[in-house]
């Protein structure tokens, strides 16, 4: 098994759930940090939100966008309103949001379509395993890794 599926197994074990993540955004002048519900899959974490609040303000005009896990993980993103949750594009999304989320139908007025879905989809990122006895500094465009143990270098 290479680095970069060894991580991806990492991945969608820690966050392929309901997993609270920190997302970095900014208004072109300060930076901004929220915590948020998100569930990972494929390189990208999902999760509704409303396309009025200042986060989505945000990456409409400033896409890029940082994350960070205290499950041992951060990097950096593109942030895109997938649209309505309603939109039968995100049905499966939407399902899985659904399904994940105990408490989505008790915060998300789906009938509003300011109900949106963010995706953050990944560029990079580092992962760490074992209490930091390994490293993987994740190239998620080009579905590359390198891995270093114990803080060493990366191979």
């Amino acid at each position: 098994m290479t680095n970069y599926e060894d991580a991806m197994l990492i991945m969608a074990e820690r966050f392929g759930k309901d997993s609270l993540i920190a997302i970095a955004t900014t208004d072109g002048e300060r930076l901004y940090n929220w915590v948020v519900d998100a569930y990972y899959e494929n390189g990208a974490y999902y999760f509704s939100t409303s396309a009025l609040s200042n986060k989505m303000k945000h990456i409409a005009i400033h896409p890029e966008v940082a994350v960070c896990a205290v499950d041992w993980f951060s990097g950096h993103c593109t942030g895109k309103n997938l649209g309505w949750v309603l939109d039968p594009q995100n049905a499966e999304i939407r399902a899985k949001l659904r399904g994940m989320f105990e408490w989505y139908d008790h915060v998300n007025d789906e009938q509003d379509q300011n109900c949106c879905i963010l995706e953050i989809r990944l560029t990079d990122g580092m992962l760490i395993k074992d209490q930091q006895a390994l490293r993987y500094q994740i190239d998620f465009t080009n579905k590359t890794a390198l891995c270093s143990e114990n803080w060493g270098e990366f191979k």
